[in-house]
């Protein structure tokens, strides 16, 4: 068990090394999913089973999908299309591809192999978690809606492009 957590936790280093370092916000992204992942196999390698779902349902799945959609619109373009076949370069995917791969057999090794833990763990349902969010920290919760609700609307408006407009007077003659 030991072993599994200081691999996964490599993974998590190494994946969030490569989100910092990457220029290409698409190959960060790619990093940045496979950090996720492997945080939340540290979750459940320490006995909470709910919050490594959350961490994969919540930020490996529809956080990620608002940040690629914010990437898209930030890259329209002529040389989008031709930006799209350089990221099918196997080493693009490459790096991620490994992470995930020693991400899989570490999973597979302690659903199949390791038995089950011997800890006195007290299940706590989903309910029970919405109730908390929901009630104590309503205001934290609704500022972090607007505030991702605010980046999404920033990077649309950056990343239209603005129709460049001169005065007529301003406009040589053709």
């Amino acid at each position: 068990m030991d072993a599994t957590f200081y691999i996964t936790a490599l993974v998590a280093l190494v994946s969030t090394f490569m989100v910092i370092t990457r220029s290409n916000p698409v190959h960060a992204l790619l990093y940045l999913v496979i950090s996720f992942l492997s945080l939340a196999l540290i979750f459940f390698l320490l006995g909470a089973a709910f919050a490594a779902l959350l961490e994969v349902i919540i930020y490996a799945g529809a956080i990620m999908v608002l940040f690629i959609f914010v990437v898209m619109l930030l890259n329209l373009g002529r040389e989008t299309p031709k930006n799209e076949r350089e990221w099918l370069n196997p080493k693009v995917w490459m790096g991620p591809a490994i992470l995930s791969f020693i991400l899989f057999v570490e999973i597979f090794y302690l659903l199949t192999v390791v038995p089950q833990a011997p800890f006195d763990l007290q299940t706590i349902d989903s309910k029970t978690v919405a109730v908390s969010l929901f009630r104590p920290y309503l205001l934290g919760v609704e500022l972090v809606a607007m505030l991702l609700m605010a980046g999404v609307v920033g990077a649309a408006h950056i990343g239209q492009h603005k129709k460049q407009s001169i005065h007529r007077f301003l406009k040589e003659e053709e």
